[in-house]
């Protein structure tokens, strides 16, 4: 699914290699410059900037490093890296291929999810014909000593894996767990080597910043939060699809271009994002107010809170990985109560409960999965709770 309404994205604009081409005549340093220039953040989420993750891995002393492409879209009602790497393979290549040089990278990885099989032999097809033209190998585009090439390995559909050190465990042939951290990837990533890991969207855009310079995609956005953003749209609206904004576009803009306006409310980020309510609508997408890798999830009018609630839960409950108490046990928990909720047999002081075990869990669980599975659930608590008081089983005496 596509945007009609604005026409196609910025990457169909751009010219193919064009970004490469000009990185092979930069010095490493000034290719990392002009990244950290344009004020670049990884677009999975987290929001770390790309100038900065480069510039250690290029400064960790290790005859090995790696670049690793996190293609493992498993957060719910997220599909736009789907999208690129089937219409924009190439500029994800040649964003791996850019940031090899510039940490010094002879070997990448793009791992994919086990769900987009069906990509692989189109994207083996797009790696043999670069290495064909020069583009991977050796001494790429005459550049003396430029040898890089990228390998595909095959995700299995653990949602835990697009954390990046869960996600390197698994390419090691390990069960996918979050690793403690430090040390970090940068430092010590895949097979103990500085490895450096970006999301499809992050390399692609790599691609055009190199093409196109950092002032351009720096004019783009807020101050804190640069450039363009895809996101895939979702749920109760007219218009599904895959949009592509500027960062710092509220909340009441985007439901008005995806025809939403009458959402009760929005999921920003996925199972693990936030869900704002109407009244805060006003609020912007973007690293400073509401970070998200892109997904949006919109609920009308008619849509039942704690059916929300309850299905993120039964995601998350799923999906841990069993590794830390908070987020195993916590995430049955706070599921259990849900359910109870829904039938009417949970209490006030319950409810209290199950909010104070959300926020432990936010606070003790090792990973970004566990301190975000309570999220949906709290959110909902502290936004709805006229639905809620309805199913709230009374007490004799019990108050709110």
């Amino acid at each position: 699914m596509h945007n009609t309404k604005t026409g196609p994205l910025t990457f169909g604009s751009a010219r193919i290699n064009a970004g490469l081409q000009h990185a092979v005549k930069k010095h490493r340093s000034e290719i990392i410059a002009e990244i950290s220039a344009s004020g670049m953040k990884g677009r999975g989420g987290a929001g770390f900037p790309t100038g900065v993750k480069w510039n250690l891995a290029a400064a960790a002393k290790d005859e090995h490093k790696y670049v690793v492409c996190n293609a493992d879209e498993g957060e719910p009602g997220t599909f736009k890296d789907r999208v690129i790497l089937t219409e924009y393979a190439d500029l994800v290549f040649e964003g791996m291929s850019i940031a090899a040089l510039a940490i010094g990278a002879k070997h990448g990885i793009i791992y994919l999810r086990g769900e987009y099989s069906y990509l692989r032999p189109l994207l083996e097809a797009i790696l043999q014909r670069r290495r064909n033209e020069g583009l991977l190998g050796e001494n790429i585009l005459s550049r003396e000593g430029f040898t890089f090439d990228i390998e595909i390995r095959m995700g299995s559909g653990a949602y835990v894996c697009g954390e990046e050190t869960a996600l390197i465990e698994s390419l090691e042939g390990h069960r996918g767990e979050p690793r403690n951290r430090p040390p970090y990837p940068v430092d010590t990533g895949y097979l103990g080597h500085p490895t450096v890991v970006n999301n499809v969207e992050t390399l692609a855009w790599v691609a055009c910043i190199l093409a196109k310079g950092a002032h351009w995609f720096k004019s783009i956005g807020t101050d804190k939060s640069t450039g363009l953003k895809l996101f895939s749209v979702s749920g109760d609206c007219e218009h599904p699809g895959v949009y592509e904004f500027p960062m710092g576009i509220s909340v009441a803009d985007l439901l008005k271009e995806v025809g939403g306006e009458d959402a009760k409310a929005v999921q920003i980020g996925g199972a693990s994002g936030h869900c704002v309510p109407a009244s805060e609508f006003a609020r912007t997408i973007a690293y400073e107010d509401i970070p998200t890798g892109g997904s949006i999830i919109v609920f009308g009018p008619d849509r039942d809170m704690v059916d929300v609630s309850r299905n993120f839960l039964e995601f998350f409950v799923e999906e841990s990985c069993g590794q830390c108490t908070p987020c195993r046990v916590g995430s049955a928990k706070l599921l259990e109560g849900v359910e109870k909720l829904s039938k009417g047999a949970c209490s006030m002081q319950y409810l209290r409960e199950l909010r104070g075990l959300g926020e432990t869990m936010q606070l003790a669980s090792k990973c970004g999965l566990g301190q975000s599975a309570p999220n949906a659930f709290l959110s909902i608590v502290a936004h709805f709770k006229d639905e809620l008081m309805g199913r709230i089983a009374a007490a004799p005496g019990e108050k709110e």
